[in-house]
């Protein structure tokens, strides 16, 4: 049951998840809007959110039941068909904690070289080689 914690208002990418100020319980409100990405979903520590399942692989008359278990780390999905046959589904949890992603202004500021790079910032370094391949201008004018 929803306790009224706030998370998926936290996560929603919509905007569209809401805290009831009468009821304390949250909300979508705006079903139609929801990309169905079920952050919301992942970040509930309740298991709270009922949801529908994609038609790929949970066709109408299913039930859907979603268990976060961030002590194993993932985010399991039960879905039991009209035929009475279950399936579970496992994903991960995002492993990096919230907050812990650097904001732009930790990074030194870019060269004049570097924002006429097809690169994205730090892109090289991060990845942890020396460089990305790029199509030399003759391969590109055959392609």
């Amino acid at each position: 049951m929803c306790d009224g914690c706030g998370k998926c208002v936290e996560i929603c990418p919509s905007d569209i998840m809401h805290i009831d100020p009468v009821m304390r319980r949250a909300y979508n409100i705006e079903p139609e809007y929801c990309w169905e990405c079920y952050s919301c979903v992942k970040a509930c520590p309740q298991n709270a959110i009922d949801m529908r399942g994609y038609a790929d692989f949970a066709p109408l008359g299913h039930a859907l039941t979603v268990l976060r278990e961030p002590e194993k780390g993932v985010v399991s999905w039960k879905v039991v068909y009209r035929n009475g046959e279950t399936k579970t589904f496992r994903f991960p949890i995002r492993t990096t904690k919230f907050g812990s992603i650097k904001p732009p202004t930790a990074y030194p500021e870019p060269s004049l070289e570097a924002l006429s790079s097809p690169l994205l910032a730090h892109e090289p370094e991060y990845l942890k080689v020396e460089g990305l391949p790029t199509l030399r201008l003759k391969e590109a004018e055959r392609a």
